[in-house]
């Protein structure tokens, strides 16, 4: 059998292949169907001269998703979708499907996420999830380039890594025990032992929100490197993420077709320099307190309101015009649902833009009334990152913002060495990370200042008494890069199977 993604190698050849109807149209004596066989997309085309009547009557009992085995010849055409079409010459139908529940006319939300096993067979789906997969393929070739091993952490663990609030908590053989919120204490260790690490593996999060950059459980890459200092851990974030990016623009052109995605950012990044900011200097930007090129936060989000102000007006106009064509008597059926479903895809970025009008006054109130010493919010990382192109390194944060774990600057004891990597185009945080803290007595401070049990952490405090080293790491959440790289507007679309609050099924 021969997959869609290898029809140019058959070009003018009869091949046989196997997949599912994902659409038909008929016209007389002829039948279109687009085919998927999950490597990629391709119209078939049977006619009854040419098929004969056996293939013909099959392909006519087709219906979406009908499972289908054909033989049929490699013909070359840019037009269509993958570059050429498969004139078919036999079709023998394997599975039948009948009122397949998602069709090609619009779905809320909550529908299409209650049929989510049926839902990541629409081509949408399938690019984000071919897109997901390069994106992991990717990351572990650029850390066995780079000398790293893999080593896995345990998913149940008998302590906290990030705060006791956000565990999911069980009973292991009687005795209480909490699902990973990361593998980062573990890394340390294995990295004393191996020198650089990564683990790559589920971690969960037990946060009530429902916002569109959270998940309860997800995956996390996780490296760890001895004798590395912030500076080194920033800089091996900064060719990673270069790398990845690299990787899946060579990778998924055609994935970042079917998503509609401009890829600019990633041209661009690849030979510019990241932006590395302090907090302090990031907190004067975010209220407008300094100038990035020439302009200020506050200036550059009023005029983004103004666009979008603009854009809002002339897309009603647009969806005006459009309802007038509709109502008149002349205009033939096909015009109208063409039209039709341009109306509504006019109001679904209608409803976009109307949402970002609301926002953007919002955000600069927010921005306007930030509290030095905060953790930046998601609309303050949007804000910050509205002034750069590339993503955005902060450095340098007051230390009772930080994890237990995180090193003092000895220079400014006020502050811990770490880092938050802030994804452009209002993505926010993808990485976290730091240099880690190697002084015994401060750990122990901090230990008791979050309030954890000193008797779980006997084994990590053992790391600072035998040859204690600087060791540095991060951790890149898979969802939140897949988000950003494919530009989508919930991070829901980003995982098989998402786990949310609220959401445990199918």
């Amino acid at each position: 059998m021969i997959q869609i993604k290898d029809f140019k190698d058959y070009e003018g050849k009869q091949i046989e292949t196997q997949g599912w109807v994902m659409n038909k149209r008929s016209s007389k004596g002829i039948e279109f169907l687009i085919l998927r066989d999950g490597s990629g997309f391709v119209q078939a085309i049977v006619t009854e001269t040419e098929a004969g009547e056996q293939a013909y009557t099959a392909a006519k009992q087709c219906n979406q998703e009908t499972s289908v085995r054909i033989k049929g010849t490699v013909v070359k055409d840019e037009k269509q979708i993958g570059g050429y079409e498969l004139h078919i010459s036999q079709l023998e139908i394997i599975g039948h499907s009948e009122d397949y529940p998602i069709s090609n006319k619009a779905h809320g939300i909550e529908f299409l996420a209650d049929n989510r096993h049926l839902w990541l067979r629409s081509k949408r789906q399938w690019a984000i999830m071919k897109i997901r997969n390069q994106i992991i393929f990717a990351i572990h070739n650029f850390f066995q380039k780079e000398g790293f091993v893999q080593m896995d952490a345990p998913i149940f663990t008998g302590n906290a890594a990030e705060g006791t609030t956000t565990l999911f908590s069980t009973d292991f053989y009687e005795q209480p025990a909490y699902l990973s919120q990361s593998g980062q204490l573990y890394g340390e260790a294995m990295a004393m032992a191996m020198g650089k690490i990564y683990t790559f593996g589920p971690t969960f999060r037990a946060e009530k929100s429902k916002t569109r950059r959270h998940l309860s459980e997800f995956w996390m890459i996780e490296p760890e490197m001895a004798f590395f200092d912030l500076e080194m851990n920033m800089n091996l974030i900064e060719a990673f993420l270069k790398f990845v990016t690299a990787s899946v623009l060579e990778n998924c052109k055609p994935e970042f077709e079917i998503l509609e995605r401009d890829t600019t950012i990633f041209e661009n990044m690849a030979n510019t320099n990241f932006t590395r900011l302090t907090y302090d200097d990031a907190v004067k930007i975010l209220k407008g307190e300094k100038e990035v090129n020439g302009r200020k936060t506050t200036e550059t989000l009023q005029q983004d309101l103004s666009e979008v102000l603009q854009e809002i007006e002339k897309i009603n106009q647009e969806i005006s015009e459009k309802e007038k064509a509709i109502s008149e008597s002349t205009i033939s059926k096909g015009q109208s649902n063409f039209i039709r479903n341009k109306i509504d895809q006019l109001k679904n970025t209608l409803k976009d833009l109307e949402v970002k009008a609301k926002n953007i006054p919002e955000w600069l109130k927010s921005a306007a009334d930030f509290t030095y010493g905060e953790d930046f919010g998601g609309s303050d990382e949007t804000v910050l990152t509205r002034m750069f192109d590339v993503p955005v390194m902060v450095y340098n944060w007051p230390h009772e913002v930080k994890a237990f774990y995180m090193k003092r600057d000895k220079n400014s004891p006020l502050l811990a060495k770490g880092v938050d990597v802030l994804a452009p185009e209002g993505y926010g945080e993808i990485v976290g990370g730091g240099e880690r803290e190697t002084d015994l007595n401060l750990l122990i401070e901090k230990i008791n200042e979050h309030k954890l049990p000193m008797s779980v952490f006997e084994w990590y405090l053992d790391l600072r008494k035998y040859g204690s080293v600087p060791h540095s790491g991060f951790g890149l959440g898979l969802e939140r890069m897949v988000a950003w790289v494919c530009k989508l507007p919930h991070i829901r679309e980003t995982i098989p199977f998402p786990r949310m609050y609220g959401r445990l099924m199918p």
